[in-house]
């Protein structure tokens, strides 16, 4: 069977994104919750803080009592008790012209209207001398004064980070609703393929694209399955398939997909109905994408050489990874900067090039890195950014302005 006509990047990213719905919501634990979009609008049902407490470590008193203390006219106070953090049987209430010991985060018993910090006092124990007026209030955090019973903390579709965690926490959420990872499983073919620290043969060659694509796909949010090498049987490949279904939202293959006779993945998928066909990249041409196994898991079937394969990631499955998590963008933003030197691309085709982004001048600069081999794994490692030409242009000066997806950037 031909291939059908090639599709365009926007095109094939677009039947991509509109054949996946989010993953459904559910209770995730806060630290698992990181990174994460919030599927709920989260209310506060209790206040911050939940009572008077101190700011400081002190003396608790009534202002009245110490409204005209100076270096020079200290004013002496019976000390009646200590008030430590978490200690609810400390004193709960202040008689006037007394004062009580008090920690930082301890209520402030009834009666007392401020906090004279230690360093106004001479730290007495059974009786202090303050040398100093707070002002009224000074030094007590009011209940509620932060949050308030009712107050919206995090809205639905909020990127939990860590602030909104300590949020959550401090409100006494152990949970919050969230669309969960998705779970990719990553299975690269190929019977040249030898595991890192094992010998090679003459024909042979390490597997990095397994490594390559789960660190991609964890650095995105997922959780990765690497699964070990898959040779170029289409029997072993379905297997080997079948049995990660369970544990799949997403499988990711690299390899197998171009026009040789060895190409198992498309063999072994083109009649369970994965289409197979061009995008106009360069590289990255040859594409696949459908659904496998009775739950219709997501398949991305990406090209075997290594750029091809980490480009083909970003540019299709990470958008993808990011809708399944209900997060927005789902694409990389792009920047735009002057080239450093002069590029050619072919026609009809969006080129993909390897570059190094430079902000530090009064504007962006981007290097090209390497040429446009798709093998040139060394020069894709020294990069932190790709350089996208456009399909109708062929070739850009030094100087011309250029868009540049940043590869390393948090968005």
């Amino acid at each position: 069977m031909a291939d059908p006509a090639p599709r365009s990047v926007d095109q094939h990213l677009a039947e991509v994104l509109a054949a996946l719905e989010p993953l459904s919501p559910s209770p995730q634990p806060l630290m698992e919750a990181l990174g994460l979009a919030a599927a709920e609008d989260v209310v506060a049902t209790v206040q911050l803080p939940g009572f008077d407490n101190s700011a400081m470590d002190g003396y608790a008193v009534r202002l009245a009592d110490v409204a005209t203390a100076t270096d020079e006219s200290p004013v002496h106070l019976p000390v009646v008790g200590e008030i430590g953090a978490g200690q609810s049987t400390g004193l709960l209430a202040l008689a006037p012209g007394t004062a009580a010991k008090i920690m930082t985060g301890a209520p402030v018993p009834t009666g007392a209207d401020c906090v004279v910090p230690y360093e106004w006092t001479d730290r007495g124990a059974s009786q202090v001398r303050v040398e100093r007026a707070p002002a009224s209030g000074q030094h007590v955090r009011r209940a509620g004064e932060d949050v308030a019973i009712g107050d919206l903390l995090v809205e639905a579709g909020t990127v939990l980070g860590p602030r909104h965690l300590g949020l959550l926490a401090s409100v006494g959420r152990p949970t919050v609703l969230a669309r969960p990872r998705p779970r990719v499983v990553i299975l690269s073919t190929g019977s040249e393929l030898r595991e890192p620290g094992q010998p090679l043969g003459t024909d042979s060659i390490y597997d990095g694209n397994s490594f390559l694509l789960a660190a991609s796909a964890r650095r995105a949010g997922a959780i990765a399955y690497r699964v070990g090498i898959v040779p170029d049987e289409p029997r072993a490949f379905l297997d080997a398939l079948e049995d990660q279904l369970v544990r799949a939202d997403v499988v990711v293959t690299s390899g197998g997909v171009s026009q040789g006779d060895f190409d198992v993945v498309k063999e072994a998928l083109r009649p369970h109905g994965v289409w197979f066909g061009p995008v106009a990249m360069q590289p990255g041409k040859p594409q696949g994408f459908g659904f496998v196994g009775e739950d219709r898991v997501p398949i991305f079937t990406l090209p075997g050489n290594p750029v091809s394969s980490y480009i083909s990631f970003e540019t299709f499955v990470l958008p993808a990874l990011r809708k399944l998590m209900g997060l927005l963008p789902h694409a990389r933003p792009q920047v735009r900067a002057r080239l450093t030197h002069a590029i050619a691309s072919p026609a009809g085709k969006r080129q993909f090039l390897r570059g190094e982004l430079d902000v530090s001048g009064a504007g962006a600069q981007v290097a090209p890195v390497g040429g446009p081999g798709s093998h040139l794994v060394g020069d894709l490692a020294a990069s932190d950014c790709l350089i996208v030409v456009p399909e109708d242009v062929t070739a850009l000066a030094a100087g011309d302005t250029v868009s540049v997806v940043r590869l390393d950037e948090e968005f």
